[in-house]
């Protein structure tokens, strides 16, 4: 396909692809002449998995960029799974309150994590607003939080080892960090609708 074909069969404008390719994110096409390139399933394939980590995942242009290029390398799975989740994971500036990493903690005991893991810290980070906000955790919510997540991740991974080889692997775990995100947070609101009409009755 040239540019204006693959623009169509994709569905995004020729200024976000040649700024896809300009940034690194796409693969160049085959030159066909001076100024002509031609492109095909492959390059689909991975506009495809852009847009998804884009305008789903809500990465920006250097996130992207960090996890398409660990789909590109050689390294091993869990390193891949740790940079994607840096690159999709918001920076949380400062040490959260000791109460708070220890009731996340205490929610993940016998769990491997390492202490900088962006999702610890984060974790920490709400659990820190929600003391603030003066709550109070009286029927195990943040333990009950935990039991969820590891059966969302046991599911993530699941998904990942039926796929055939390596790309394929790392390239559902940098999709489905960021998308995943999303797939729970809105299945979280629906199943909040779900089980206030049970107990409060529909509006």
């Amino acid at each position: 396909m040239r540019m204006a074909e693959f623009s169509r069969v994709s569905g995004v404008s020729v200024a976000t692809i040649k700024m896809y390719l300009r940034e690194g994110l796409l693969p160049a096409g085959e030159k066909h002449g001076p100024n002509q390139a031609v492109y095909g399933d492959v390059h689909l394939k991975r506009l495809r998995l852009v847009r998804a980590l884009v305008t789903v995942g809500g990465l920006n242009l250097s996130a992207a960029r960090a996890v398409t290029a660990a789909i590109d390398s050689d390294m091993p799975i869990a390193e891949a799974f740790e940079i994607a989740q840096h690159s999709v994971s918001e920076s949380v500036a400062g040490e959260p309150e000791p109460e708070a990493l220890r009731g996340i903690d205490d929610a993940t005991a016998g769990w491997h994590v390492s202490p900088d893991n962006p999702g610890r810290l984060q974790a920490a980070r709400a659990l820190e607003a929600f003391i603030a906000a003066g709550q109070t955790d009286a029927r195990g919510w943040v333990h009950r939080y935990a039991e969820a997540a590891l059966a969302v991740a046991e599911a993530d991974l699941d998904e990942i080892a039926e796929r055939p080889n390596r790309t394929s692997k790392v390239e559902t775990v940098v999709v489905g960090i960021p998308v995943g995100d999303a797939l729970l947070s809105g299945l979280r609101r629906a199943a909040q609708e779900h089980v206030t009409s049970q107990r409060f009755g529909a509006p």
